[in-house]
């Protein structure tokens, strides 16, 4: 018997020792994965953010060229150290617009994530700690928006307003609410069910103070991950609304108008259209692998 009980023992050791030498194993190698999948993610992230925050502060004063500034005699020259991008068909320096298209363009996307943050934000705790009715009505509302395309939901509100940046703003601001109000709404919903807000409630906290207290500072992580997803979208939408001449007026440089421009001249001139659509790609890549890292942090942490 002593001899089994020490056999036994010995075999329960061995099997112990495996089992931690392979869960070590798998700890390291996920560190691994992590160490080499997320080493170049900080700086990425610090180069985007760094040329982003140039490029919206002080984008004019990058370049000397005017981008307004007209010479027929170098109009569809190709990229030359003078002209780094090339001149488009009114001899308007390319480098110059997309530089001085910046600030526009990102303003737009900014903007628009702006307005549907707040406004989500605000339906979304009306929803959330409102009555059952208010709630009902509300999330029915912002289902049928849901089922239609942002796109659509821009063009419509673009009808009723007109054309312009600012109206293009608050349209592409108007599309994107939705996601934000459900998500404020779950989160208002969450933290109203909980314990420590029904003993909070006993106390005899008012409903403002109970929003600012315990239901913004919950829904604030989310909301501001979807918010950095959701930039790089607006930024899209706002440069495919003055693609189609519904934002900002020529000779005003911005991204997607240039786009616009750019078009005719595929075949013979394709810089024109090139350049600012590789701004366009870059902000909007840039922008995702922030909000995917901030995504993959914060889920991380929860535990979500």
């Amino acid at each position: 018997m002593t001899v089994l009980d020490a056999t036994g023992a010995e075999r329960s050791g061995r099997l112990r020792r495996g089992a931690g030498a392979g869960a070590g194993a798998a700890r390291a190698a996920r560190a691994a994965r992590a160490g080499l999948t997320g080493a170049p993610v900080p700086v990425l992230i610090a180069a985007a953010v760094l040329v982003l925050a140039a490029l919206l502060v002080v984008a004019p004063g990058l370049v000397a060229g005017s981008p307004t500034q007209t010479d027929p005699a170098a109009a569809l020259r190709g990229p030359t150290p003078h002209h780094l991008f090339g001149t488009d068909q009114l001899g308007r320096d390319v480098f110059s617009r997309v530089v001085h298209g910046a600030r526009p363009s990102l303003l737009l996307g900014c903007g628009a994530t702006i307005i549907s943050v707040l406004g989500g934000a605000l339906l979304g705790l009306v929803a959330g700690l409102g009555g059952r009715y208010g709630d009902q009505v509300l999330m029915r509302v912002m289902d049928m928006l849901l089922a239609l395309p942002p796109l659509l939901v821009a063009l419509v509100v673009i009808s009723v307003l007109g054309s312009g940046t600012v109206n293009v703003l608050i349209a592409i601001g108007v599309a994107f609410i939705p996601p934000y109000s459900r998500l404020v709404r779950a989160e208002a919903l969450l933290v109203r069910r909980s314990g420590y807000l029904e003993a909070a409630v006993g106390l005899g906290l008012s409903r403002r103070v109970l929003t600012v207290r315990h239901v913004l500072p919950n829904a604030l992580g989310p909301l501001l991950v979807l918010a950095s997803v959701g930039f790089g979208t607006s930024l899209i939408y706002a440069s495919s609304l003055s693609f189609l001449g519904l934002g900002t007026r020529p000779p005003a440089p911005e991204w997607g108008a240039m786009l616009s421009d750019g078009r005719d001249f595929l075949q013979t001139s394709w810089w024109i259209a090139l350049f600012p659509g590789l701004a366009v790609t870059v902000s909007v890549v840039s922008i995702n692998l922030v909000g995917r890292h901030l995504q993959g942090r914060y889920t991380g942490r929860t535990g979500r």
